[in-house]
């Protein structure tokens, strides 16, 4: 079993594999892990001793270099399954992966695409009428970006399997002393804002500092905290956003960290105005910690699980208007053990148990080899 996850950065998509991986039947399947010489950060440890491994291969940028490390590895492993989880980039994998003779190929599509980023998306177009072409099966964690790139007809037609962004509830739902957590951090009285995701252009950080200091004339104790890593020259630029807007002593930038369920439970609100997703997987851990989000109207509603946690709003929106949201659902009472139950369930109800979502996955996967050794022994 080969997963394609590109480069590691402790995104969405990584997580949302591992997840898959710390829970899968390590007996019947190993895992190697394709990972892009780029990344930033890779679990070795952890794969290795649930028996994966990791196999590194030049950027998809380096394109020769790309499609020959592919190769390799494929003809090193021998895998009987190559799923790859890189989207509309996924046509060069799984093309690879169908000269070596591999007989299962899953296209598996996490996001969509946005305007916004002219180039990025210019290039994902020009592949997503490739999508199927290298493709045995189709995979997608929602309907919309299964619409988006797989098209209305294979959705219609029930080719894409979709396998959800399943997450360990019992872990994030836990409460967390808050109190120590803001003083570990140095976090001071008042109401907290957070935002979890890449700084990137597609999360929309710029658009969270003004209303960020809308919010600030409104709740002047209120402090912003932004988790999720980025290249130096995103975190400078973010950086002097916060400082021309006079709210630099605000805001706290964490980076990315392995803390993230306590600090759901920290915040008292969060704000979500990304430009464009697949379905995120920090709405999901959120909504496990009882954390109420505000969130952009690009993002799909597929999103909204438990009742009361998401508010929607669109990015034309004044900041003022945001921050006004942020502070009414902010001031709510934090949820008891009753709601936080409740929660789990609606989650649990709609398959994000990552312990249900994994052995469907490892059903979905042994059908998968089930039926290619019947056509090849009908050959």
């Amino acid at each position: 079993m080969a997963q394609v996850v590109g480069r590691m950065n402790k995104g969405g998509v990584e997580a949302t594999v591992m997840n898959l991986f710390r829970h899968t039947d390590h007996d019947r399947f190993k895992f190697d892990f394709i990972v892009q010489d780029d990344s930033s950060y890779v679990p070795r440890e952890e794969i290795e001793n649930l028996g994966g491994s990791i196999h590194s291969i030049a950027p998809y940028k380096r394109i020769s270099s790309y499609f020959h490390d592919l190769g390799r590895v494929f003809e090193e492993t021998r895998p009987d399954i190559v799923h790859a989880n890189v989207n509309a980039l996924s046509v060069f994998p799984l093309g690879v992966a169908k000269r070596a003779g591999i007989p299962i190929r899953i296209a598996h599509s996490h996001s969509t695409a946005h305007s916004s980023e002219l180039a990025k998306t210019m290039m994902k177009n020009a592949l997503r009428p490739f999508s199927k072409t290298n493709a045995t099966d189709l995979a997608a964690c929602g309907e919309l970006s299964a619409r988006w790139l797989f098209g209305n007809r294979a959705v219609n037609d029930g080719r894409v399997h979709i396998i959800h962004n399943a997450i360990d509830l019992g872990y994030y739902a836990a409460p967390t002393d808050i109190d120590t957590k803001r003083r570990e951090l140095g976090i001071p009285q008042g109401l907290v804002v957070g935002q979890v995701g890449r700084l990137c252009v597609q999360k929309n950080q710029a658009f969270t500092l003004k209303v960020f200091a809308a919010l600030l004339h409104v709740q002047p104790d209120a402090t912003l905290v932004l988790v999720g890593a980025g290249s130096r020259k995103g975190m400078l630029g973010l950086e002097h956003e916060a400082e021309q807007l006079g709210i630099r002593d605000r805001v706290r930038f964490l980076g990315g960290r392995d803390d993230v369920s306590d600090l759901y439970h920290m915040f008292d609100v969060m704000i979500f105005p990304s430009k464009y997703e697949g379905l995120p997987l920090s709405l999901v851990e959120a909504q496990a910690a009882g954390c109420p989000t505000v969130v952009s109207t690009e993002v799909t509603k597929e999103v909204n699980i438990v009742p009361g946690m998401i508010v929607n709003l669109p990015l034309s929106g004044s900041p003022d208007e945001w921050a006004r949201k942020l502070v009414e659902i902010g001031r709510r009472a934090p949820r008891d053990d009753a709601e936080r139950k409740r929660d789990v369930r609606f989650l649990t109800d709609a398959g994000y148990a990552i312990e249900d979502s994994a052995k469907q996955v490892n059903a979905w996967y042994e059908e998968l080899v089930s039926r290619a050794y019947e056509r090849k022994a009908q050959t």
